[in-house]
C-alpha cells in the first residue's frame, strides 16, 4: 500500500483524486470573492455608502449556517443526476449548474437602481456555493483514506485560494477592461469550465447505512445534533462558554477589516488594476506562506501559543492599516501592509483550525467541528456587517477606524490568557 505520508507532492499530483480535490477546492473558492471583496469594490465604485456595503455582507450568512441543511445534501438524491453521477457529484454539479445563471444575473444588476435585486442574487450565489461546499467536503473525506486527510486538506486550501484569486484579481482585471458585467460573465464561464471536472471525477463510495440508520426524524436529530452538543458541554463543563467566547472574538477584528478592505482601497484612490496588482497577487502569495508558517509555529510552540501570536499580530496589522490611512496612496506601504496582513491571516487561520480540531471528540468530529466553525463564521459575517456603519459614524476617518478595530483583538487576547490559566490541560495536549 502506498504511504502518502512519505510521497512527495509531485506524487500526489499524479493521483487523479488529488487533482480532483484541487479543482473542487477552486470550485469552492470561485464564488466567494464575488460576494465578498469583489462585490465590495464594485459597490464602492458605484458610490454605494459604506454602511450599506457592510450590511450587504450579511448575504454571506449561508456559509455560516450550511450545517442546517447538510443532512439533506447527505441523504437526499438529486432527481435525474443521482443515477448518472452518484450522491456527491450530483449535488456538486447541480449547484454548479445553478451557480452559473445566478452569477450572470448578479453581474447584470445596476447597484444604483437595483440594489435589492443585486442583494437577492448575492444571497442565492452564497446559498448555492455553501451547499456545494457541504458536498465537496463530504467528497474529500470519502474519496481519501484517513492517512491522506492532511495532504487532501492542504491541496483543497491551495485550490480554494486559487479559485478566489481568479474571481478576485481576475475579475478586477476584466472589469477594468470591459466593465463589471463582463467580469461576472467571465466568472460564470470559469465556473462552467470547472464543472467539467465534476463530470470526469470518480464518485466515492457512499455508505448506504447513512440513509437508513435513523429510525425517524427525532432519532436523527438526537444523533446528529443533540448528542454532539451534550458531549461537548459534558467534557468542558461551564468553561465551554469561555471556549465559545474565544471562537467568537478571535477573528472579530479580522472580520471588520476584511469586509471594508476593498472599500478602503477605493477611498484611497487606488484603481481596480492597482488593487489587483498589489492586494490580490501579493495577498495570495502571503496567505499561502502564512498557512505554512502557521503550521510550523503550531508544531514548534503549541496551538495555544500560536493562537496568542496570531491575535497579537492581527492587532498589529490593524495598526499598520491605520498608518496606511494616514499616509494616503502609497504603493510601497500598501504592498508591505497587504503582505503582512495576509501572512498574519494565514498563520492565525491555521492555528484557529488546529484549535477547533483539538476541541472535537473523535466520536463526533464532523458535527462538532462544523458547529464550532459555523459559530466563528456566523460571528465574523454578522459582526463584520456593521463595519461600514462604524466608518461612516467616524466621519470616514479610516485611521481611527483601524485603531478601533485593533482594539477588538484585546478581548480575544484576554480570553486566551484566561483559558490557558483555567484549562492548562489544553496547553499540555498540544
Amino acid at each position: 500500500m502506498m504511504n502518502y505520508q512519505k510521497v512527495p507532492w509531485a506524487g500526489r499530483w499524479r493521483d487523479p483524486r488529488f487533482r480532483t480535490i484541487f479543482l473542487f477546492g477552486m470550485a469552492s473558492g470561485l464564488p466567494s470573492s464575488l460576494v465578498f471583496a469583489t462585490l465590495s469594490i464594485w459597490l464602492r465604485e458605484e458610490n454605494v455608502s459604506r454602511t450599506s456595503i457592510g450590511i450587504m455582507g450579511a448575504v454571506a450568512t449561508p456559509y455560516a449556517i450550511n450545517f442546517l441543511w447538510a443532512p439533506l445534501v447527505d441523504r437526499a438524491r438529486v432527481p435525474g443526476l443521482y443515477q448518472w453521477l452518484g450522491q456527491r457529484r450530483s449535488w456538486i454539479l447541480g449547484c454548479q449548474v445553478l451557480l452559473m445563471p445566478a452569477v450572470l444575473v448578479m453581474g447584470a444588476q445596476d447597484p444604483k437602481t437595483a440594489v435589492i435585486m443585486l442583494s437577492v442574487c448575492a444571497l442565492l450565489v452564497s446559498f448555492l456555493s455553501a451547499t456545494q461546499d457541504v458536498a465537496i467536503d463530504a467528497y474529500r473525506v470519502e474519496i481519501l483514506k484517513p492517512e491522506e486527510y492532511g495532504a487532501g486538506a492542504a491541496i483543497a486550501i491551495y485550490g480554494w485560494h486559487t479559485g478566489a484569486f481568479l474571481t478576485g484579481a481576475g475579475a478586477l482585471y476584466v472589469a477594468a477592461a470591459g466593465g463589471w458585467s463582463m467580469a461576472y460573465i467571465a466568472a460564470a464561464a470559469v465556473i462552467g469550465a470547472i464543472s467539467l471536472a465534476t463530470l470526469f471525477a470518480r464518485e466515492p463510495a457512499h455508505p448506504t447505512e447513512a440513509t437508513t440508520s435513523a429510525k425517524n426524524i427525532g432519532d436523527w436529530l438526537q444523533r446528529a445534533a443533540v448528542a454532539p452538543l451534550q458531549d461537548f458541554f459534558a467534557r468542558l463543563g461551564w468553561m465551554a462558554m469561555l471556549v465559545l467566547a474565544v471562537i467568537v472574538f478571535y477573528k472579530f477584528g479580522d472580520a471588520m477589516l476584511g469586509r471594508m478592505a476593498g472599500v478602503f482601497y477605493v477611498d484611497l484612490g487606488f484603481t481596480k488594476i492597482e488593487i489587483a496588482n498589489y492586494t490580490k497577487t501579493v495577498g495570495l502569495a502571503a496567505t499561502l506562506l502564512g498557512v505554512g508558517v502557521g503550521g510550523w509555529v503550531c508544531i514548534r510552540l503549541g496551538v495555544m501559543r500560536a493562537m496568542f501570536l496570531g491575535a497579537m499580530l492581527m492587532m498589529i496589522t490593524n495598526l499598520a492599516f491605520a498608518l496606511l490611512a494616514a499616509s494616503g496612496k502609497d504603493f510601497g506601504l500598501l504592498a508591505a501592509v497587504v503582505f503582512f496582513d495576509n501572512l498574519t491571516g494565514g498563520m492565525a487561520t491555521t492555528a484557529f483550525v488546529a484549535y477547533l480540531s483539538g476541541l472535537c471528540n473523535v466520536a463526533f468530529t464532523a458535527t462538532q467541528y462544523a458547529l464550532l466553525a459555523s459559530l466563528g463564521n456566523f460571528a465574523r459575517i454578522q459582526l463584520g456587517s456593521v463595519s461600514g456603519w462604524a466608518v461612516d459614524s467616524l466621519g470616514g476617518d479610516w485611521a481611527l477606524f483601524f485603531f478601533g478595530v485593533g482594539a477588538t483583538s484585546i478581548p480575544a487576547i484576554a480570553l486566551l490568557w484566561l483559558l490557558v490559566r483555567l484549562m492548562p490541560r489544553l496547553e499540555k495536549a498540544d
